[in-house]
């Protein structure tokens, strides 16, 4: 580990070798490309670097910074490096040159192995994989400096103890091209859930956006961000003590009725999970405490595996069995998956008791999860016959600013301080934040794609990122859709140089915004790494893309690009999920075929068509169109002249 004398002192003022946190045991650097080493340490001190053979020197500058630059290297490892002035030495162990890639986006960036555990259980055996690490940047921002470190985070080998902590796109992404290619991988993860874009923007190009901008400002204000804070959590403070002294089921001290002991009398009934009943055609928040019998007719005590599965539930929940608490989360999106400690469960009747406090808008449960008890290989539905009742009702909760997704912050505290660290290019997995403002967003996202590039000195630095899947109810009409104009954003977004985009509009799930398939995205993006940076020339390498159209003989013609051997629908059915609108009109289906790599449309009684959609709703029923490898279309929108 690398060793710091003193912590908490000015760059100016040290007088030892420190080193940012990413240049750090375990760590991976880009092969084939001159290697940057600075950090801070004593001014004019002579500074060297011992590495795979080569030796360098230089005086260390007045203000206390230093940089030398390695020559470019291929491949291989582990490497040990010596830093070194005429007093002291730091090593840096477990060195590997290979691939580095930069994560960045929101929560679909950040979910975990341990999230998707249930999708992919083989993922978890047998893990030792010493070519590929990860480095999970800690959540950070500021609006009044542009930091030149982070403050914490270290390389993680994959192995099965590290494996659960690793974002699921970046291991099945590194997973993919250290298969391939054979070579070291290293992943940095700098990402946050439900951070905007406006969020990763550094300050010169938010000013291409004045009312962004102006927010900055205004949070760059001394005091500001302290008297936010304290008023948002004096109002949650307030709010939430209120709602437990109201709560029926704690008041009761002698009797809460999370207890064994406690006795219902004018519960409520619901029979198959959902959300909360609303009153008046509106929801109501506060707390509703549901309670389940489960019978069992065998001694649980010979099993040691047991488990809670409560699917998702809205907003925070507790469980008990027996009067015992099992397991609670504080927030609605992750999934509910509780250990049940040994001598909890019994023989015969057992109490399963739930507190749901409902923030605002509708609560409960979120159907189509699993809600089960797993007691070794038996499986107990959990999907009916509950009963319930109010414990408390209350206004909504008070909403909170999130000052950590306001402009800039996050760029300049998590991405600013990797600048110098070189990289192979950037994944990137965001938007659902921003699926209000698409047509804003592709100027932010463009200036994002140019600001990164222009920091790294890299103007092509190859970007690759995730179009937004499926989410939400499905859709058997054509309708209009804030999750579809995103997609377009980011389907025309490839007229950027050097960018390319994995298309996941089969992969999403109506009831989670958080989809466990991982796999497909890490693995549709590392198709696009395979063509774009490592020369792969056989594809296809991405869905089917539109790439013209013509009209002739009242047939539309369209041409896609990657379509491989040839088109095709992925139920085996007729062609679906393309939508026409006569100029200002509402849209209906039309009919399509298939024929010579080619989707042909006849505009029979669409004389003056105006506009032709493919997939076109926050979550299509009917778009079927694929490739020869299985991959989906990309949803478009284009104008008929």
């Amino acid at each position: 580990m690398i060793f710091i004398l003193i912590l908490g002192l000015g760059k100016e003022c040290l007088a030892e070798i420190r080193l940012p946190v990413l240049i750090s045991d375990g760590m991976v650097l880009q092969r084939n490309v001159p290697i940057s080493i600075w950090g801070w340490g004593d001014a004019n001190k002579i500074i060297k670097i011992d590495f795979n053979g080569i030796n360098l020197a230089k005086k260390i500058n007045e203000d206390g910074t230093w940089e030398l630059i390695l020559p470019s290297m291929e491949a291989g490892g582990p490497f040990l490096m010596k830093i070194s002035t005429s007093d002291e030495t730091v090593e840096v162990k477990d060195i590997w040159i290979g691939d580095v890639w930069l994560c960045s986006g929101q929560s679909n960036m950040e979910t975990t192995m341990e999230r998707v555990e249930p999708m992919f259980p083989e993922e978890f055996i047998s893990v030792n994989k010493p070519q590929i690490r990860y480095f999970d940047v800690p959540d950070d921002y500021t609006f009044t400096e542009v930091k030149s470190d982070l403050k914490g985070g270290k390389w993680k080998e994959l192995n099965e103890e590290n494996i659960r902590s690793y974002a699921a796109v970046a291991y099945f992404f590194a997973k993919n091209i250290n298969g391939k290619y054979s070579v070291p991988v290293g992943m940095i993860n700098a990402s946050v859930g439900g951070s905007p874009i406006q969020s990763w923007l550094r300050e010169e190009d938010l000013k291409q956006f004045p009312k962004d901008y102006e927010e900055v400002l205004y949070f760059q204000k001394p005091g500001v961000i302290e008297k936010i804070e304290k008023t948002d959590r004096d109002k949650i403070n307030q709010w939430r003590q209120e709602l437990l002294s109201k709560d029926l089921g704690l008041t009761n001290l002698d009797s809460p009725w999370f207890s064994p002991e406690f006795q219902p009398n004018d519960w409520e009934e619901m029979n198959s999970l959902d959300l909360l009943p609303l009153e008046n055609s509106r929801p109501v928040n506060g707390v509703y405490w549901f309670r389940k019998e489960i019978h069992l007719d065998f001694d649980p005590a010979d099993y040691t595996n047991v488990k809670l599965l409560l699917g998702t539930l809205v907003d925070s929940d507790e469980a008990y069995l027996n009067g015992v608490s099992v397991g609670n989360t504080g927030y609605r999106y992750p999934p509910r998956r509780y250990n049940v400690p040994a001598g909890v469960l019994k023989m015969g009747k057992n109490i399963l008791t739930l507190r749901i406090v409902s923030e605002r808008g509708p609560g409960g449960f979120i159907t189509e999860k699993p809600y089960q008890l797993e007691i070794g290989d038996q499986i107990i539905d959990l999907n009916n016959r509950w009963e319930y009742k109010i414990g408390a009702k209350m206004p909504e909760a008070p909403s909170q600013t999130s000052i950590r997704f306001k402009p800039m912050g996050l760029y300049n505290a998590m991405i600013a301080p990797l600048h110098n660290f070189q990289i192979k290019g950037i994944l990137w997995y965001q938007g659902e934040s921003n699926v209000v403002e698409a047509k804003v967003y592709a100027k932010q996202f463009a200036a994002l794609i140019e600001g990164w590039r222009d920091e790294w000195k890299r103007p092509k630095l190859p970007f690759l990122y995730v179009q937004l899947p499926n989410f939400m109810e499905v859709s058997s009409e054509p309708q209009e859709s804030g999750w579809a104009e995103m997609r377009e954003t980011q389907r025309k977004s490839l007229e950027i140089s050097n960018t390319g985009m994995a298309i996941t509009i089969d992969v999403g799930e109506a009831n989670d915004i958080h989809p466990l398939d991982k796999k497909s995205v890490g693995d549709r993006l590392a198709l696009q790494a395979q063509k774009l940076v490592y020369g792969e020339k056989i594809g296809p390498f991405s869905g089917p893309l539109f790439e013209k159209a013509k009209v002739q003989k009242g047939k539309l013609f369209l041409t896609f690009k990657e379509t491989g051997k040839g088109l095709s629908t992925s139920d085996s059915e007729s062609l679906s999920g393309f939508a026409i609108a006569k100029e200002g009109g509402e849209f209906q289906w039309i009919p399509a075929i298939i024929k010579e790599h080619k989707v042909i449309i006849d505009l029979q009684g669409f004389d003056t068509p105006g506009k032709l959609r493919y997939a076109w709703a926050n979550n299509p029923k009917s778009a079927n169109l694929i490739n020869s490898a299985g991959l989906p279309a990309s949803p478009f929108e284009i104008e008929l002249k």
